[in-house]
């Protein structure tokens, strides 16, 4: 299928909102976080169901849980609505969960289905829907043999609040 110019920089701004959604997490960075989400937006995560805005909220306490976080996001596929603001999506996702208390990893197994709005130049969320596929746990880790120690943890800069990407 061949894009406009216009369709194609809706599609990286779609994309651009999803990779927020999973920085603010993995950072607990709310502001960042909340930025992916319209202010009435509604997600429907399991254990929470309402206002994204709140559910940002519920995340900065319920993922304190966990030592560290990578939420990796993949095929995401858009479709753009003939509108021209509104997009709907489906992103598969895998995520990676540290223990506080150990070197055990839990693992999550599943999908966003999403439906996006622009308002101005803008795109955010308007209603995700989180799908769980499975799950999974490992032992303790052993450490690779690659002085893995000499690394900075991947908690040094957990919450990351007005901090800038980058080092």
């Amino acid at each position: 299928m061949a894009y406009t110019l216009q369709q194609l920089s809706d599609r990286e701004a779609i994309r651009d909102c999803a990779m927020r959604y999973s920085h603010g997490l993995d950072r607990l960075d709310a502001d960042w976080m909340r930025s992916a989400y319209w202010p009435e937006a509604i997600d429907e995560h399991g254990s929470f169901n309402g206002n994204a805005h709140d559910f940002v909220d519920y995340c900065m306490t319920a993922h304190d849980r966990w030592r560290w976080t990578m939420h990796s996001i993949y095929t995401h596929q858009i479709e753009l609505d003939p509108d021209g603001v509104h997009a709907r999506g489906e992103i598969y996702n895998i995520t990676n969960l540290g223990r506080v208390d150990s070197n055990v990893i839990d693992t999550w197994y599943g999908r966003y289905l999403d439906l996006y709005e622009k308002r101005g130049d803008e795109w955010r969320i308007l209603h995700r829907v989180c799908v769980h596929h499975g799950d999974t746990t490992s032992g303790e880790m052993a450490p690779m043999m690659n002085r893995a120690s000499l690394y900075r943890d991947g908690e040094f800069d957990r919450r990351s609040s007005g901090r800038p990407i980058g080092p």
